[in-house]
């Protein structure tokens, strides 16, 4: 039983750290402004070539 119990805390501090993880990337992600995403996805198209196009 105790095997268990702390296999289920292991498994809620995954889940604790993933959900910190993506939180901390999404904010990072709306302070862009918007012209610095379209200039990196333009950056990123032209580093594709042109069979992404």
């Amino acid at each position: 039983m105790k095997l268990w119990k702390v296999l289920g805390l292991a498994g809620l501090a995954g889940v604790a750290a993933t959900g910190a993880i993506i939180a901390r990337e999404q904010r990072q992600r709306t302070q862009l402004p918007p012209e610095e995403i379209r200039a990196r996805l333009h950056a990123r198209l032209e580093r594709a070539g042109p069979a992404a196009r």
